[in-house]
């Protein structure tokens, strides 16, 4: 073969091609692919070393092996340099041909590899996709081939069907079938049903296996396919025990209270909906009871929301224990329970509601704490009192509230006037708050008499309220709903601010008269109520001494340190403190003669009965010895006849207040009467 006959030959080859000269290891010719390859012209190539187109140490021993005749063909792979200095992978193959009798050359061919390396690398990313896939996947997944071999699994196929790991290491296709048919509890029918996949190829199913494990599975059985061709199939495991026991507990969550494990009110509707129906087709009656722990508060404050939470659980397996089967009891929040008792009348109701009482008046135990809480019960009946839900359970709460009203610790059952007086707290209570932004209040001024001289020794404040729909609405029944919605803070606050306004216009007039300002128990509890009274009197440039504070006996016998920290800063002011309605309260005399009080006000319930009275007598006599002791005045409140005004100047008590001298006055009329006192009035 002539170098004119290899020319073309090469350049008609597919395949880069070169000869190179064994001895020399030098190229000789290389066709147009070599040269487009490589980057070069072919005429450059000739007289070239061959082992100038390697990129590597390793192709330098290969060029010497093979011209060290080691073989006649080798076939390896190896990295071609070309022009610009890229190095492109190609598969080389090695011959030794002879172009004469006794002239062998080298053929070499090289095949490019770029394209194959780059499908290999998108066929290993493809398959770690695939890979990453199946085992972020939270179903277990089992591909077969159409031989039924094993091709591939996931980690949660493992987990879900416990295979052990001995048998994951061994590859043995059929002792993993053999398991997964051991593990489920009616082989027969898995073996049927597998057999009938196997019929048919084509075939996509759901079935749910249950397991010996206890596990649920739900299996999705789908055909793998290639070229429309089935090559296999892919099983899919989901557990559907997890999903079931989360349906449970989402049901468990929805129907029943958190803490307790009592029915909430969601499910309490559901039963009484049933009783409902019950009851209009057998005119059957049933009834409500809205149960409210007593004094809960108190528990949660001293002892901890946890200790608390354990006091309601105990609660309320002891109003559980007084229920029938039938009956349920639920708790509707805090400390409210809700026991309704299915095809009971009013006895019933009754019966239950005393059990429910005396189960929560026994002693409770918890940490070695003792302690006692009872419980007040209202009670609704059906049909009664209401023909739904909604309308029982708000007459059992009024029911209930009413109890609470009355002292706690016992049970009622509805009576329509409780809404309607409840109504009319409401629209009065929105009255209230209406007549204070539009400035409705006003204060009119009881004066306080010597019964020594008949001296002017004081006045005291009373709020009055006259309403255009209401009328003159009596501080006696809007007082105490204001006490009860905390309203009586706003309340006190304006009294305290208008009383001190008041007595500066006197004060700067040339006319001062000392004031007395009730103050309630909340009002005086607020943390800056010292402060309050201060920033009154020091806006108003009031002389403190024309300030006298009321207080209530309540207010004196809670947290007494605290009381006489609180008195004593108030007397710092220099204003004067007294003991409203004495006798009403239960004060400790023990802790009275701490306080820095100057004054006692008898309550007009002793006086009322004077002189005659042998019990008023009594309390009056004695209430004033014991201030005269303790170096305190005594005001008498309520003297309306001049034989108590002189019973208790015979007592030597030093004033009174009351009609027989002057009911509350408008601040311009008291100043009329301010000025006729000393013209007359005495103590006789």
């Amino acid at each position: 073969m002539t170098p004119a006959t290899c020319g073309p030959l090469l350049d008609a080859m597919i395949e880069a091609v070169c000869l190179v000269d064994p001895k020399s290891l030098r190229i000789t010719m290389a066709n147009r692919v070599m040269a487009k390859l490589v980057g070069l012209p072919s005429a450059e190539f000739v007289g070239k070393p061959v082992v100038e187109l390697t990129n590597s140490p390793e192709d330098l021993f290969f060029w010497e092996d093979v011209a060290a005749g080691l073989a006649d063909h080798i076939l390896s792979e190896s990295l071609l340099r070309c022009s610009e200095g890229v190095a492109i992978p190609v598969e080389r193959k090695v011959s030794r041909v002879w172009v004469a009798p006794d002239e062998p050359v080298f053929l070499v061919g090289l095949r490019d590899l770029r394209d194959q390396r780059s499908a290999e690398e998108q066929l290993e990313n493809r398959m770690s996709e695939l890979r990453a896939t199946l085992e972020s996947s939270g179903d277990g997944i089992l591909v077969l081939n159409v031989a039924g071999e094993v091709r591939h699994y996931n980690r949660r196929f493992v987990e879900l069907w416990n295979v052990p790991p001995d048998m994951l290491e061994a590859h043995d296709d059929a002792a993993l079938l053999t398991h997964m048919r051991g593990c489920v509890k009616d082989e027969a029918s898995y073996q049927e049903r597998l057999g009938l996949i196997g019929d048919d190829p084509e075939m996509e199913c759901t079935d749910v296996l249950l397991l010996r494990s206890g596990r649920m599975l739900e299996r999705v059985t789908l055909p793998q396919t290639s070229r429309s061709r089935v090559v296999g199939r892919v099983y899919s495991f989901r557990d559907l025990t997890e999903r079931l026991d989360a349906q449970k507990r989402i049901e468990a969550l929805a129907y029943t209270d958190v803490l307790t494990g009592l029915p909430n009110r969601l499910l309490l509707g559901q039963r009484v909906a049933v009783a409902l129906r019950t009851a209009q087709r057998n005119g059957s009656t049933f009834a409500l009871l809205f149960v409210d722990l007593d004094r809960f508060k108190n528990i949660n404050d001293s002892l901890g929301h946890a200790f608390g939470d354990r006091v309601l659980v105990e609660a309320s397996a002891r109003i559980q224990q007084t229920l029938r089967e039938v009956d349920t009891l639920c708790r509707v929040g805090g400390d409210e329970f809700i026991a309704f008792l299915q095809e009971a009348d009013a006895i019933g109701a009754e019966i239950v509601a005393r059990r429910i009482l005396e189960k929560l008046a026994q002693p409770f135990v918890l940490d070695s704490v003792n302690f006692s809480m009872g419980c007040s019960i209202g009670i609704a009946m059906y049909p009664a009192d209401g023909r739904t839900l909604d309308t029982l359970v708000q007459c059992a709460d009024t029911a209930m509230f009413r109890v609470k009203e009355r002292g706690r610790g016992n049970f009622r059952f509805y009576q329509p006037q409780m809404n309607v007086d409840l109504l009319s707290r409401v629209k009065m209570d929105h009255a209230m708050r209406l007549a204070m932004e539009q400035g409705l209040f006003r204060l009119h001024y009881q004066p306080q008499i010597s019964l020594l001289d008949g001296r002017l020794l004081g006045v005291e404040a009373l709020i009055r309220w006259s309403d255009a729909e209401l009328g003159n609405v009596s501080p006696a029944t809007f007082i105490p709903l204001a006490e009860e919605s905390g309203f009586i803070i706003n309340i006190g606050n304006w009294v305290l601010a208008e009383a001190v306004r008041q007595s500066f216009t006197w004060q700067e007039s040339g006319r001062p008269v000392v004031v007395s300002v009730n103050v309630s128990a909340l009002q005086f509890q607020q943390g800056d109520f010292v402060e309050r009274v201060a920033s009154a009197i020091s806006d108003a440039g009031l002389d403190p001494a024309l300030l006298e504070l009321e207080l209530t006996e309540s207010i004196l016998i809670k947290d007494i340190h605290e009381t006489l920290t609180r008195l004593q800063a108030l007397a710092a002011l220099g204003i004067s403190l007294a003991i409203d309605d004495f006798g009403t309260g239960y004060s400790s005399l023990a802790y009275l003669k701490k306080f820095p009080i100057s004054k006692l006000k008898i309550d007009r319930a002793f006086v009322m009965g004077l002189p005659e009275d042998e019990g008023d007598r009594a309390i009056v006599g004695a209430t004033i010895a014991m201030a005269r002791a303790l170096k305190m005045s005594v005001v008498a409140e309520g003297v309306e006849t001049g034989a108590q005004r002189d019973y208790l100047h015979g007592l030597q008590c030093e004033a009174f207040q009351g009609f027989l001298c002057s009911p509350g006055l408008p601040a311009e009329d008291f100043e009329d009467l301010y000025a006729t006192l000393p013209m007359g009035l005495s103590a006789h």
